[in-house]
């Protein structure tokens, strides 16, 4: 079977074949250089108007100045808007958000959590999903939603008004997108920290098998 199938009913790793569509470990990994850039331009323009008593360190920033984090943020913005867009309607249209993410149960939940805390979650089955990784991935749609409405309330408030006060205004708007950034990185981090914990996993992403 060709790895450029947009369909996840064939991805069973008892039948040898393809575990990631190609299609999904394209937008992942554009989505992961997206994010990167977004974060540390971000964190650069944080830094010229900080919300709390903290700014991040200029190693871990991206433009070297308040105009430079705007350029790279906003470049870096169309990038993930268009590759995000294309994610959820395909991950729609080919029901795979359907098949990989539903149902989440609260005991389901639970049960899973509590197995990966004692080290006995079972990750032999790729293909699926365990509750915990649903609501992660689940939320991190939401998340990315959220930081991307609440960024254009922030770019745009007069010409997006309506969207702007639906957050609670400009200065809400801010601490929205910065929470929303927060998650991200959080999600990151627990998301590399399992990827190494079962490289196949990051193997599966890399080369679909």
């Amino acid at each position: 079977m060709s790895s450029l199938t947009l369909s996840d009913d064939h991805a069973t790793p008892a039948a040898g074949k393809v575990i990631q569509p190609a299609w999904v470990r394209i937008v992942h990994w554009i989505n992961a250089v997206a994010m990167v850039l977004m974060i540390m331009s971000g964190w650069q323009i944080y830094n010229a108007s900080p919300l709390f008593s903290f700014s991040f360190p200029g190693s871990v920033t991206l433009g070297g100045w308040l105009g430079g984090g705007i350029m790279w943020h906003f470049a870096a913005m169309w990038l993930l808007m268009v590759n995000g867009l294309a994610y959820l309607v395909t991950g729609l249209a080919t029901g795979r958000f359907r098949k990989k993410l539903l149902p989440i149960s609260a005991t389901g939940l639970l049960g899973d959590t509590k197995a990966a805390l004692t080290g006995s979650l079972s990750h032999d089955d790729l293909t699926k999903y365990n509750h915990v990784q649903k609501l992660l991935y689940a939320g991190i749609i939401v998340v990315g939603i959220l930081i991307v409405l609440s960024g254009l309330s922030i770019w745009k408030p007069v010409q997006f008004q309506y969207l702007t006060a639906l957050f609670g205004g400009y200065d809400v708007a801010r601490y929205v997108h910065f929470v929303m950034m927060a998650s991200i990185v959080g999600f990151l981090v627990i998301h590399i920290a399992l990827s190494l914990l079962v490289p196949k996993s990051l193997r599966a992403m890399i080369t679909g098998r």
